[in-house]
């Protein structure tokens, strides 16, 4: 943090790369929480470790092209190396924290008769177990590099996957590399018992092939001494898309992820123990530069596998399961058409089921009434039923048009083959716009009623994903409110159009208005304090980074107007600086559940806006994405999401205080009730829709 002293103001932000991991610290801290029950703090680790992989992959690789630009002329990036400088200190920091909560771990776990061993720890039963494992289930799955002097090896390495740097010493030595093929063979092994069905034995894929190295390289080399250790290689996420309009954006995105396969290098993570000798032989065959991050850290490399760490215990050792809460306002109706027709609905999953939504599109696919169905795909689940759904609805004869974003990040693959599924059954796939990232969450659809096209519409600030539905908490509005439904279609004319003007009343939507709506909604509480009434805004988002809406924020703030802010990811406003920042108080909460949706309540009365949106306040999110927010216009929904925002900022146990030193201290409970949010929420929600059953 930089001071903010003297009679000229000077705004100072967090960077948002030292925020991010910030925020990551979060997530180790709840790995290291021991009210957590012990196998959800392993797999917080696998969290961890999966959330630092997308940091060097994109922002790292980021600020590694920025410094790289720096030799061209006129250029200037002296900060860049000073923030890749504390970049690499935190994690390293990190990584030490890291090591010492997962040996903490292991030791939690023998309490509970689980045991992460390595071979050499086994006894003979298991040994001779093992070997047979080994060769009927691994060894056919292991095809060593090896490694000449002069070449360059790099290109080889799956930033995916985990390998083994192997050295065989005779006279001389000579080197190899092997992929840990997890895509093959289970990452966990659990061992049969031996005496009692109490204990349980796990042993890690990368331990086993370690042990039988002898085994892999005996029937074609002779060596005296052979030592194998872990490496992770982390390549740039980023890729160019050429501009040759004859070539068709799918096969551009084909393309732009093959470079990906051979992008720069950001990061290089080893075993701390290999020997010097190696690690010199090693950076130069995979040709690591001085600006890759060259970490040391424990012995397993690609953690993010241990989000799936097997209970093999009992069933206390996991999260408890909330059972879905259906929603009174459906179940009422057999048709879901005639339930929104009724009232607005909103959903929160994964506190409610997501097969409402899905049930949403099912109906659709083969109502006789429905004439077309209009939706937009960022992330959908490997087998999707709302994918199946419009398929269906394609046969039954439905207009059927979905928007394909290619350049969803790390699904571009996935969305490239969905593409030429939904095509081939005869669906209209549209693929935006080139410059924009389309990421909203609509899904439209169009009935005949009485003679006229009714139109209903789904917007959301969470991906059509089954999966993601049942960790990651999101809203989901269902309408058919006439302005909000026709604008709703303009979404889909201009994103096949963008060229031509669009008006929207009711919608927020990035790039067109997005910016200038938020900014004059904070204009009108600063307006309310001048007139001497309260000025007050509330917001939940991922990422908070833009620094226009955060000087905004400020100088909101700095006229008297009262800010709370919850926010899960990158912040880069320095909350509670004396007469700057004092009025704007922020937290973040970490837990069972990961924190998705966006919104924005500015107001203190009856009058109150309330603002759900697939968009964070980032420049990509406002400028250069299309996104879509929707006011919530009924006042009983209006309250129940207040409702939720308050429960939220009542946390007494998984919210952290955001503040000038980002030092991620719990909230204080003080003389207040322990309230965990999350389970709050449930409770509430519950309540709720009991009361709506009730009348």
């Amino acid at each position: 943090m930089n001071a903010h002293t003297g009679k000229t103001q000077v705004i100072e932000y967090f960077a948002k790369e030292l925020s991010w991991l910030s925020f990551n610290e979060r997530v180790l801290q709840e790995a290291k929480d021991k009210s957590n029950p012990i196998i959800e703090r392993m797999r917080f680790l696998g969290i961890f470790s999966n959330n630092l992989d997308e940091f060097f992959r994109v922002r790292v690789a980021d600020v590694k092209r920025r410094i790289l630009l720096s030799k061209l002329p006129d250029a200037n990036f002296e900060e860049d190396e000073v923030l890749l400088g504390q970049v690499q200190k935190k994690v390293l920091l990190l990584g030490k924290k890291f090591n010492q909560v997962h040996q903490q771990i292991l030791s939690d776990l023998t309490a509970h008769n689980i045991h992460v061993d390595r071979p050499e720890k086994l006894s003979e039963f298991h040994l001779n177990w093992l070997k047979i494992y080994f060769n009927d289930n691994v060894l056919q799955h292991i095809s060593p590099i090896l490694l000449d002097e002069n070449k360059d090896y790099s290109d080889y390495v799956n930033d995916t996957m985990t390998y083994l740097f192997v050295e065989m010493c005779d006279e001389k030595s000579h080197y190899a590399m092997l992929e840990v093929p997890t895509d093959r063979v289970p990452r966990f092994i659990n061992l049969p018992p031996e005496k009692t069905r109490r204990h349980k034995t796990i042993v890690m894929l990368d331990d086993v092939i370690l042990y039988f190295l002898n085994d892999v390289f005996n029937s074609f080399f002779s060596f005296k001494t052979i030592q194998g250790y872990s490496i992770k290689l982390t390549r740039d996420a980023e890729y160019n898309l050429d501009d040759e309009l004859e070539e068709g954006l799918l096969d551009k995105m084909s393309k732009g992820l093959k470079q990906r396969i051979y992008a720069e290098p950001v990061r290089l993570v080893y075993d701390e123990t290999m020997p010097d000798n190696m690690l010199k032989v090693m950076k130069k065959r995979l040709s690591v530069t001085h600006h890759d991050a060259l970490i040391p850290a424990g012995r397993y490399r690609n953690f993010r596998d241990f989000i799936a760490f097997p209970n093999v215990g009992r069933q206390y050792l996991e999260n408890k399961p909330l059972p879905a809460l259906q929603s009174a306002a459906f179940n009422k109706h057999s048709s879901v058409f005639d339930a929104i027709s009724e009232q607005d609905i909103l959903l929160y999953y994964p506190y409610h089921t997501f097969n409402h939504l899905l049930e949403y599109v099912r109906q659709a696919a083969f109502d006789p009434k429905v004439t077309q169905i209009k939706v937009n795909i960022y992330r959908v689940a490997s087998k999707s039923r709302l994918i199946s759904s419009l398929i269906n609805a394609a046969k039954n004869g439905k207009q059927v048009t979905v928007m394909v974003e290619l350049k969803a990040r790390f699904d571009e693959q996935n969305n490239i083959e969905w593409a030429k599924i939904l095509s081939g059954a005869g669906i209209r796939v549209i693929f935006g716009i080139p410059a924009l990232k389309v990421h909203s969450k609509l899904c439209i659809i169009h009935r005949k009623e009485k003679g006229q096209i009714v139109k209903y519409a789904h917007i959301g600030t969470g991906n059509f994903h089954e999966k993601t539905a049942k960790i990651y908490t999101d809203f989901s509005l269902f309408t058919k409110h006439v302005g909000i439904c026709e604008e709703c279609d303009s979404v889909f004319k201009f994103i096949e159009s963008s060229y031509k003007p669009f008006n929207f009343e009711y919608l927020m939507l990035s790039p067109v208005n997005a910016r200038d709506t938020l900014l004059d909604l904070i204009d009108k509480e600063i307006q309310h304090v001048e007139n001497g009434c309260a000025g007050k805004i509330t917001i939940k988002v991922n990422n908070l980074v833009d620094k226009q809406l955060v000087d905004k924020l400020y100088y909101a703030g700095r006229r008297g107007v009262k800010i709370r802010i919850i926010v899960r990811g990158m912040c880069s406003l320095i909350p509670g600086v004396a007469r700057f920042s004092d009025n704007i108080r922020i937290i973040s909460i970490v837990d069972r559940f990961l924190e998705h949706p966006r919104v924005m309540v500015f107001g203190n009365n009856a009058n109150d806006k309330v603002y759900i949106s697939s968009a964070d306040w980032m420049t990509r999110n406002l400028d250069h994405r299309v996104e879509v927010g929707v006011p919530i216009l009924d006042a009983k929904l209006k309250q129940l999401i207040i409702d939720i925002l308050e429960l939220q900022f009542k946390d007494r146990t998984k919210a952290r205080l955001i503040d000038s030193e980002q030092k991620n201290a719990y909230v204080r409970r003080g003389n207040r009730k322990k309230i965990r949010s999350q389970i709050a929420i449930y409770d509430h929600l519950k309540k709720w829709e009991g009361n709506y059953n009730n009348g």
